[in-house]
């Protein structure tokens, strides 16, 4: 089996993406996963920043992460939490990975057990 995933995109703008993301977890877990392709993206960005991250957790740990030889992590989303994170006000989540950067973000679960579960929505500014 694996885990339950949804992935939409709701806005993917010239400037902005929405994106919205669910899992539930049959105890397999997510393992750097591609969740925003910006190669997908329209208007061809080399990249995006995060503005925002509004989620909720149960029983399992979020790690979003730049997607490189080696991934970067851009921020954890601790386990049976709901908040949201808000990075504009500084400029954005900027993506700090190096060799072997793409520009992509991926998801890896920590701690999930069967019937673990996220909700994810990320708000992102493109890149050019």
């Amino acid at each position: 089996m694996a885990d339950a995933v949804t992935t939409v995109t709701l806005v993917d703008g010239v400037r902005n993406v929405v994106m919205h993301f669910t899992n539930v977890s049959d105890g397999t877990g997510e393992a750097a996963v591609v969740k925003v392709d910006v190669s997908a993206l329209s208007g061809s960005p080399r990249e995006v920043t995060i503005d925002k991250v509004e989620f909720a957790t149960e029983g399992m740990s979020v790690e979003i992460l730049w997607d490189a030889t080696v991934d970067v992590r851009a921020v954890l989303l601790p386990a049976n939490n709901a908040s949201e994170m808000n990075f504009e006000r500084d400029g954005g989540l900027r993506n700090s990975a190096g060799a072997g950067k793409t520009g992509d973000i991926v998801f890896t679960t920590v701690g999930d057990d069967a019937g673990d579960r996220y909700d994810i929505t990320l708000r992102l500014r493109k890149v050019y």
